[in-house]
């Protein structure tokens, strides 16, 4: 039996009124929020496992956008039930073969030729959340298009194809968490030193579990609150340096 990777609670959330709208992409919905001045530089994020509907993520959407970007969560799962916090870890690996963090370069197309036609986008960034950091990871292996990624909690999988990075890109874990052991994100270094061209960088915040950088501020832990407001600082500053 896998233990819930996520510490804190996602079924006693707050609730949150978005600011953006849900728009249809060819065969994808997504939820866009917008700044409320015109720009060319745009930011895809990457839900969890909990998918785009998830509160938590539609604030990462609309934060972004307060900080100048045509921001985009489109529904990486198409359509699918996404994971609920009543369902059982057991069914989890089931669950992930119907749902590949690396099967989403269709997906990533759409959005990006949305983003460029419909709303003039020319820089574009991604972020990505657990599962999303996966699909970031994966993303920046591939697709020249995006100008810089980063990937907060995504599960390192080590293979020698996973360090030839295209832009820069910025890995964020946090030091307790229990689905990815310190020795993988110290091997992740090491081979991005070795094989990396681009600019990257990785960073370990104290005592954080697996999802703590997605917490609104309302459902923050007191202890906590320094260094998820550090990491969203640092994720948000990583992304103006290079979108």
């Amino acid at each position: 039996q896998m233990a819930d990777p996520f510490l804190y609670n996602t079924g006693e959330r707050s609730h949150y009124g978005c600011l953006g709208h849900e728009v249809q992409i060819e065969y994808l919905k997504a939820y866009v929020c917008r700044p409320s001045f015109f720009t060319d530089k745009a930011v895809i994020v990457v839900h969890d496992v909990f998918g785009w509907r998830f509160p938590d993520i539609r604030y990462i959407v609309d934060l972004m956008a307060g900080h100048g970007y045509i921001t985009i969560c489109p529904d990486f799962f198409k359509g699918t039930k996404p994971w609920t916090s009543t369902d059982h870890w057991a069914d989890f690996p089931d669950w992930m073969k119907n749902h590949d963090p690396m099967k989403v370069d269709r997906e990533a197309d759409v959005v990006l030729k949305y983003l460029k036609e419909q709303c003039g986008a020319k820089k574009i960034g991604i972020v990505g959340f657990s599962w999303g950091g996966m699909a970031v990871h994966h993303l920046m292996l591939k697709n020249p298009q995006l100008t810089a990624g980063v990937s907060l909690y995504g599960i390192v999988r080590d293979s020698e194809e996973r360090y030839s990075l295209l832009n820069p890109t910025f890995f964020i874990f946090g030091e307790k968490d229990h689905t990815i052991s310190l020795d993988q994100i110290f091997l992740l270094e090491d081979k991005l030193k070795q094989y990396c061209k681009v600019p990257y960088k990785i960073k370990v915040y104290p005592g954080q579990v697996h999802g703590f950088a997605q917490l609104k501020p309302e459902d923050m832990k007191p202890e906590d609150k320094p260094y998820i407001e550090e990491a969203r600082r640092d994720m948000i500053d990583w992304i103006k340096m290079f979108v």
